[in-house]
């Protein structure tokens, strides 16, 4: 009988990858992990959005990133470059209709991270261009950082907030029976899976903590699976961006 599979991706991105589990004759139960919402104010996104030509290069830290810039963006601008750290992000643009010579991505999946996608862009070319950079109201600095660096002139937009979920009563029922069962837990983020641990440790039970460190984590990029091992968890798959090979990875699991 096959292990449950545990998809703690935010609810918006959850239930397509859901359904391509279920379709492989898995359970699968939907643990966001991390709640996305919108800005309350959101004139300050639209306002930087309406000059979005002006951009030499626009970032997207994120699916969530796109999600909430392309509420405001009626079009991409012709010959607009967009910069983006995984195949989700990747296949969001593409959705959204940025051609696919207009996009830059780490050359290897299995290394989506800003330190891959930095590799493939042509810093120098960035000397006094101006730059965008569509993120979360808090995140990484290394992207900007590396941009102001290279003598861009960098504008960050935050464009959603993320928190991790309050332990309700039904959340504090349901963490135990979940670790209950040997799972097989995709984690796409080192946020969410530190949000995981904060909320064991509100349940005051350090069972359910070893429980955790003994469950089979999948996940897409090393700096998660570094995050994993640093909490004790040890049964880690680094399976690289994108959905299939996740699959590829629950797939090849008895």
């Amino acid at each position: 009988m096959h292990r449950p599979v545990i998809l703690t991706r935010p609810i918006a991105q959850a239930e397509p990858l859901a359904g391509r589990i279920r379709a492989l004759g898995r359970e699968v139960e939907v643990l966001p992990l991390l709640e996305i919402s919108p800005l309350p104010d959101q004139a300050p996104l639209r306002n930087v959005l309406a000059s979005l030509a002006t951009y030499h290069l626009v970032a997207f830290v994120s699916p969530n990133a796109i999600d909430a810039a392309f509420a405001h963006i009626a079009s991409w601008p012709e010959g607009l470059r967009a910069a983006v750290v995984g195949e989700g992000s990747r296949q969001a643009l593409l959705a959204k209709g940025v051609p696919t010579s207009q996009i830059a991505s780490p050359a290897d999946p299995a290394h989506s991270d800003t330190e891959h996608l930095l590799q493939v862009l042509d810093l120098p070319a960035l000397r006094g261009a101006r730059v965008l950079l569509v993120r979360g109201e808090s995140g990484r600095e290394l992207m900007a950082d590396s941009f102001r660096a290279a003598g861009a002139e960098v504008t960050l937009l935050p464009a959603y907030r993320r928190a991790v979920p309050e332990l309700t009563p039904a959340l504090a029922q349901r963490l135990p029976a979940l670790l209950a069962a040997d799972a097989d837990w995709i984690i796409t983020s080192s946020e969410a899976l530190r949000g995981l641990a904060g909320l064991l440790r509100q349940l005051n039970n350090a069972n359910l903590v070893a429980s955790m460190q003994h469950q089979h984590l999948i996940v897409p990029h090393s700096r998660i699976a570094d995050t994993a091992r640093e909490m004790g968890c040890q049964n880690v798959t680094l399976t690289g961006s994108g959905d299939e090979r996740v699959l590829a990875a629950l797939q090849s699991r008895p």
